[in-house]
């Protein structure tokens, strides 16, 4: 079965430094797996400042040896236990037949291109590259991840963009969406406004999946003019596995709730989260990870204790991001997995 691990250095000292602990710790980490019959399938590498450490990091032993030979990611969201740098680790005893993509856009081709021209390039790079693996959008892409550069401006041109590229392919609310999260995040393009992530699964069937409700809890998100699923429960061999899109304190009318109290927001996200699983034939308890994105640093204390207090074993990491409005002050995602 799959385990999920963060991982993150304890070190204070420079980045290089911190990069050869979690170096040590990955490998420390994998030696135990592989004692376990596991090995690492993917890894989502968190950065407090892309621009000064990317390079560093992609020249690292740490992805040389571990990273590059698994499916990963990059993005700027600061971690905010001061690390620097942490990751998520996902190790499995049978791999999934899945595709992951993480896509991002060069200098030239963002440069004095707007969030909406910037997120339809990086679909259309999408699907070119699915052009001859006899896959196709609307069955085969389960997740996305959105990273909005400077969110509270960015946001309503990736809305845009997504709802048109889903009406060109045919997604609709007749049919379905996509589970995801649009977030605040950066990457190593100094000029980009976004960047995405793909989770692709190539041999599913429409009947392999269901696209997860709570009508009691949080409406559908096209009743405010955005189209994503709120999740996604995926029949795998031998299991279940949920998709969770990044959820926040709403209620079933659309409206955000405890407007300026993060700790009320953070239990009925989780009550939201919960109600979605329920649909899904899954509890809290079924959830892998969660990775919890806070608006204001300094809400880091609170809402630290609070996940663990409540959640003392799960893996969890809390880093700087910014939700798509305001109002919120923190969003969480995650996977459930459940034996078959």
């Amino acid at each position: 079965m799959d385990h999920y691990e963060i991982l993150a250095p304890r070190s204070r000292a420079g980045f290089a430094c911190r990069l050869e602990e979690l170096r040590e710790s990955l490998a420390q980490h994998l030696t135990r797996e592989k004692q376990e019959g596991r090995t690492l399938e993917y890894a989502k590498v968190f950065l407090s400042d892309a621009q000064n450490q990317y390079q560093q990091l992609i020249e690292s032993e740490l992805y040389q040896d571990c990273l590059a030979h698994a499916a990963t990611t990059i993005v700027e969201q600061p971690p905010l236990d001061g690390s620097k740098i942490s990751l998520l680790a996902k190790t499995t005893t049978r791999s999934d037949d899945f595709i992951f993509q993480s896509i991002r856009l060069t200098e030239e081709e963002t440069r004095a291109a707007s969030s909406y021209v910037q997120t339809i390039m990086l679909f259309e790079k999408y699907l070119h590259s699915m052009q001859d693996r006899q896959v196709d959008m609307q069955t085969h892409l389960v997740r996305t991840w959105i990273y909005v550069a400077d969110i509270d401006v960015n946001y309503a041109g990736v809305v845009k963009a997504r709802n048109d590229i889903f009406r060109k392919y045919g997604l609709t609310v007749d049919t379905h969406f996509i589970a995801s999260t649009g977030i605040g995040g950066y990457s190593q393009t100094r000029s980009a406004a976004v960047a995405m992530d793909f989770l692709t699964y190539p041999g599913i069937e429409e009947t392999d999946k269901k696209y997860l409700q709570a009508l009691d809890h949080l409406n559908p998100t096209h009743e405010y003019g955005v189209a994503f699923e709120r999740g996604t429960c995926l029949t795998l061999p031998g299991k279940q596995v949920a998709f969770i899109s990044g959820t926040a304190s709403i209620d079933r009318h659309g409206h955000v709730l405890y407007l300026g109290d993060v700790e009320r927001q953070t239990v009925r996200l989780l009550d939201n989260i919960e109600a979605l699983l329920h649909d899904g034939g899954m509890t809290l308890h079924d959830v892998d990870y969660f990775i919890i994105y806070l608006r204001d640093p300094s809400d880091y204390p609170v809402i630290n204790r609070y996940m663990a207090q409540r959640f003392p074993t799960l893996p969890r990491i809390l880093v700087l991001g910014k939700v798509c409005r305001p109002e919120w002050l923190i969003e969480m995602e995650c996977t459930a997995t459940k034996p078959l």
